[in-house]
């Protein structure tokens, strides 16, 4: 079995994939969650359109994203766009229930402290929902991680690349070659965000 000489290059376009993903759902999920926690119409809205957003078939989206203009076409940039719709819905529904679960007495002795909604929502109310938003981060990377193979079917690159070669080929070691190390990163991320998550769930003093 021999490591085919552009796997370095591949693993880094994954995990450049991955991140991009995470981190424009991130901006869009948690802001998103935000402004809708409070708003039960709003958020029905929300939470309908990212579950939507899940419900369709990858190739079917990547089909999709193809035609539409402006982030359409062969490359990174459809497949991106795609990677982000399958990574809002946790992180926007865990940020909601972060928010949602916080005790009204806990909002209330703050306000007869005479915080601000803004103060309110950055000393009181982000810190405690942060553990849950922090688990929803999580479930979105390590997702987004498998999903991200599938890039590789409109030239988006990353170890889909090797699995697509492989079963085109009929290569079962190249197919390893991707999905191993698509595994190993699935799992380093999954563990680097649980120790996070860990310790923002510690009791502050």
């Amino acid at each position: 079995m021999t490591i085919p000489a552009d796997l370095h290059e591949l693993f880094w376009e994954h995990v450049v994939l991955v991140a991009t993903a995470t981190l424009v759902a991130i901006a869009i999920g948690i802001p998103l969650g935000i402004a809708v926690a409070r708003r039960p119409v709003a958020q029905r809205w929300a939470l309908g359109f990212a579950s939507a957003g899940q419900t369709i078939p990858s190739l079917a989206l990547l089909g999709f994203l193809l035609t539409v203009p402006v982030i359409g076409g062969i490359g990174k940039r459809p497949a991106i766009v795609a990677l982000v719709l399958y990574a809002l819905l946790p992180i926007l529904r865990n940020t909601v229930t972060g928010l949602a679960s916080i005790s009204p007495e806990i909002r209330e002795s703050a306000i007869a402290m005479g915080m601000t909604p803004r103060q309110l929502l950055r000393l009181v109310e982000l810190p405690l929902a942060l553990p849950s938003m922090m688990a929803g981060i999580r479930i979105a990377a390590v997702t987004t991680v498998g999903t991200a193979a599938i890039a590789a079917a409109i030239g988006g690159g990353g170890l889909g690349v090797l699995i697509f070669r492989g079963l085109a080929s009929v290569n079962a070691y190249e197919i390893l070659a991707g999905a191993v190390p698509a595994a190993g990163l699935a799992l380093l991320t999954d563990g680097g965000l649980e120790w996070i998550e860990r310790r923002l769930s510690q009791p502050r003093r």
